[in-house]
């Protein structure tokens, strides 16, 4: 063998020797190249066959509204969580007050309970009936409690039948219609069911949903809509 050949052939076999020493690198930089990104839209956040907890909002969605229950367990998870208190000044009222329901003359006493969800009426000789295709209420509003009390006959579109469940473990349905009402100088509207409360103390109960539009509750005093205390 020349010594020409002799150079040549061992010239390829080290650029064969290099090739195979870079070949692992070139075929791991290949496979990265074919293989997908992951995003986080790819991401698997639960394994197949798993199902992770349903957010608040789409459980309290899939809640049955005339399910008072239901609701208010839904409304007690929502509740939990944290959430920055508002700097804004707030007014405070005490957990009882004398409010005025449209259509009534006379103020009347109504415990302000956070326990409560739905507010709530006395109501007595109720009557279902039709208006203009829709389904209305009458009923009589007066305080069981004092005898002179007047007996005002109102009327109030049905907004629904709600499923009250009671002390003893039974459920009772009862009319929830919505009213407007004044406290102090404020004017709202909230949905009343329409209860026996001739063994209650107030004829007038007033819930966590109808609070929330009017600020906090010191449990100490009574009587402070008109005094406007803000915190």
């Amino acid at each position: 063998m020349s010594l020409s050949q002799f150079l040549k052939t061992q010239s390829q076999k080290a650029l064969l020797v290099v090739f195979i020493g870079f070949a692992p690198a070139i075929a791991a930089e290949s496979a990265k190249e074919k293989a997908p990104e992951k995003t986080s839209e790819s991401v698997e956040e639960n394994p197949k066959g798993t199902e992770g907890p349903k957010p608040v909002e789409e459980v309290k969605k899939e809640t049955n509204p005339d399910d008072e229950a239901a609701v208010e367990e839904a409304d007690a998870e929502e509740a939990a969580k944290a959430l920055p208190v508002s700097p804004d000044p707030v007014q405070i009222y005490g957990w009882r007050e004398k409010i005025v329901i449209d259509g009534i003359d006379k103020g009347m006493y109504a415990k302000l309970d956070t326990g409560a969800y739905t507010s709530s009426i006395h109501a007595e000789e109720k009557e279902l009936f039709e208006r203009d295709g829709k389904k209305w209420v009458r009923f009589i509003v007066t305080e069981p409690r004092k005898k002179d009390s007047p007996r005002v006959k109102l009327e109030a579109p049905l907004v629904r039948i709600a499923r009250i469940k009671e002390p003893g473990g039974e459920s009772e349905k009862r009319e929830v219609v919505r009213l407007a009402f004044k406290i102090g100088d404020r004017k709202l509207r909230g949905d009343f069911t329409l209860n026996n409360r001739s063994n209650m103390l107030s004829p007038i109960l007033i819930g966590r949903v109808a609070i929330r539009e009017l600020g906090w509750i010191d449990p100490s005093r009574t009587n402070l809509a008109d005094e406007k205390i803000m915190r």
